[in-house]
């Protein structure tokens, strides 16, 4: 039942908070004179698709010091691109074949915790369907992260293979493929956020074109 007033007043005062923030926003707004928000009200046309993890801690724009506009945005827990996934899909789509960006970043962070998660034994609920994904790369990769002691690190070292995998997934999907075959401007990168510094890590990871995924992945 609707309520005009939270009855716990810590809910009330948070989301008070919220628009409050919202009102120094439309303040910026009203006094920007670039002219760059009335624009933004007719369309958008960002170069990027920025798809990361649903982490609070990792906003894209702060991040990548991007204004409004110039990052079109999916977010997940761990940065998953899941080839059965109607959501990740649909945005790609949109992304790639309407919007036309230019980059596709994959973009994990060191210290994950849907990462740590799916290298424990734990169940968590229905998440832990979610996180499979995720210990089928660590499956791949076993011998590697087992071989490590420290527990941060072999975090994070499956934070880097994910995102590779997760690369590898976007390359394979017939959206990159047949973009690919009409452009030669679309690329697709893979990246890890290192929280505690801001940097953000190249993998080194970059795909243009269908070449070095396999003759099974490639589409003829």
């Amino acid at each position: 039942m609707y309520k005009k007033h939270l009855e716990n007043p810590e809910l009330q005062a948070g989301f008070e908070k919220i628009l409050e923030g919202n009102k120094q926003w439309m303040k910026l707004v009203a006094e920007d004179t670039t002219g760059r928000f009335q624009q933004l009200a007719k369309g958008q046309s960002p170069e990027i698709l920025w798809i990361g993890c649903a982490d609070s801690r990792v906003p894209a724009n702060q991040i990548t010091n991007t204004l409004p506009g110039e990052v079109f945005v999916h977010r997940n827990i761990a940065n998953m691109c899941v080839h059965s996934d109607m959501n990740m899909l649909s945005v790609l789509d949109y992304a790639v074949n309407v919007l036309k960006v230019k980059h596709v970043i994959v973009a994990g962070h060191y210290g994950c915790g849907g990462v740590a998660a799916a290298l424990s034994r734990k169940q968590f609920g229905i998440i832990d369907n979610w996180l499979c994904h995720i210990k089928d790369v660590y499956r791949f990769h076993s011998e590697e992260i087992d071989a490590i002691q420290d527990e941060e690190k072999k975090v994070n070292r499956l934070v880097e293979l994910n995102v590779a995998e997760q690369v590898s997934n976007l390359c394979s999907t017939s959206i990159i493929q047949n973009a690919w075959k009409e452009r030669d401007d679309l690329a697709v990168h893979g990246v890890v956020i290192d929280i505690a510094t801001g940097k953000i890590v190249d993998l080194d990871i970059t795909f243009t074109n269908s070449e070095g995924l396999g003759k099974v992945l490639a589409f003829a």
